[in-house]
């Protein structure tokens, strides 16, 4: 019997893994967004081997709380071979900027990252300037610790470099890490205990009991229940309207950054 449940426990596992997974290819991001009168733009950053399409239920809950959202294709299996988080994070800045350029009136960036995207945020707001664009940066069940299941599939990290950099104490990380978060920038985690892909703590940012670094513990039956459960979207949009009452972040011209032209591959 112990064996037949574990064989049922692996079978639930792979269905899991295979929702989770878009292996459909990554079609056009039309504009949806009216970025010309975009008071509170969100920017939404799918995770790791999926496309757009995940965050779609949160692209249509927040546009319809008041919110112009937007999010770009970073991946799906037909993108994530040589493409590292900084590579992705890179990536971002360029886009993003592009949409400032032509909408110079955009108010401040609030970045929501489910899993990887949510490592794509913070690279891309402490290590390539993206604070000052940014508001806040909310992550939905990112490993920012590290996710210890990338450890079982490091013999594709030569393809996806991705799953070296996710793996626990990895140089990427380490790298992250290093420096303060800039003190303009609201930064939320939303984590949970049930959340096996990222499990307790490496959902858990370290704030050091300062105000604009929070965490936020929400209960889930998965790793993809952040995308779609009603209570994490409750406690995305408390994050979101708390955001909302900061003082605007200056928006500038974008200088270089030191870590601008780095790639890490572990």
């Amino acid at each position: 019997m112990s064996i037949l449940r574990r064989l049922r426990g692996l079978r639930r596992q792979v269905r899991y893994l295979a929702g989770y997974f878009d292996f459909e290819p990554p079609g056009p991001s039309p504009r949806a967004a009216d970025f010309d009168h975009a008071a509170r733009p969100v920017l939404l950053l799918h995770g790791f081997m999926t496309t757009r399409r995940a965050v779609d239920v949160l692209e249509r809950r927040l546009r319809r709380d008041g919110y112009t959202v937007f999010s770009f294709n970073l991946g799906g299996v037909q993108q994530v071979i040589r493409r590292g988080i900084d590579d992705l994070a890179d990536h971002v800045r360029t886009k993003v900027e592009r949409i400032y350029g032509r909408h110079p009136g955009m108010g401040p960036l609030t970045v929501v990252g489910h899993s990887q995207g949510g490592l794509v945020a913070c690279w891309y707001v402490k290590k390539l300037g993206g604070w000052r664009r940014a508001r806040a940066v909310v992550t939905l069940g990112t490993p920012h610790h590290g996710a210890p299941a990338a450890f079982a599939a490091l013999p594709l990290g030569l393809l996806a470099p991705a799953l070296f950099q996710m793996s626990p104490r990895s140089r990427f990380l380490r790298r992250l890490e290093k420096g303060s978060w800039p003190p303009g920038v609201r930064l939320t985690s939303i984590w949970s205990r049930q959340d096996l892909l990222t499990p307790y703590p490496s959902g858990v940012v370290d704030g050091s009991g300062l105000p604009y670094i929070r965490n936020v513990e929400v209960e889930t039956e998965g790793h993809r229940d952040f995308l779609f459960r009603k209570k994490v979207y409750d406690a995305l949009l408390r994050e979101l309207r708390a955001g909302d009452g900061a003082a605007p972040v200056p928006i500038g011209r974008l200088r270089a950054v030191a870590d601008a032209g780095e790639r890490q591959a572990g």
